[in-house]
């Protein structure tokens, strides 16, 4: 019983797949590539999911552009390019190096880095302000012992 829950459990999000029926396209072939380029293109709303994996409207709208633009012919890079013209470089899951996208590919990067450097920096100067007090002279140590005998010769009292 417990493994046939478990299966269900497995088995079930696989049903909630986000290309509805009436999306797919009659042809095998285009059909797959529609699905290879929708795995590429960001949803928009979702952020960080795939057209192909979103239930949003906006991911369902583009996949039928996606659909419609192939079967009119254009090429996998064509619909890229006529997305990236319409959303900017960000409706790809994996941007282009250029200058423009160097914040989407460094900035991680470049925000551990100034953490990892300002800890480093924090505690290197928290050892530096922990001095170490010079030892005593042999007239404050003599001092010292005076002030201790006094006090302990108090308590007896």
């Amino acid at each position: 019983m417990r493994a046939r829950l478990a299966a269900l459990m497995v088995a079930l999000p696989l049903a909630a797949l986000a290309v509805e029926p009436g999306e797919e396209l009659k042809d095998p072939v285009l059909e797959a590539r529609a699905r290879i380029l929708s795995r590429d293109i960001r949803c928009l709303v979702c952020q960080n999911q795939s057209i192909d994996d979103s239930n949003a409207p906006l991911a369902r709208d583009l996949r039928l552009i996606v659909r419609e633009r192939l079967v009119a012919g254009d090429t996998d890079d064509g619909i890229i390019q006529y997305l990236v013209a319409r959303y900017g470089d960000f409706v790809r899951l994996q941007p282009p190096m250029k200058p423009a996208t160097y914040a989407l590919w460094f900035g991680p990067a470049a925000i551990l880095a100034i953490g990892v450097a300002g800890i480093l920096i924090f505690f290197a100067r928290r050892r530096r302000r922990i001095e170490v007090p010079a030892p005593l002279s042999a007239e404050e140590r003599g001092r010292l012992d005076r002030i201790l005998a006094d006090q302990a010769g108090e308590e007896r009292r």
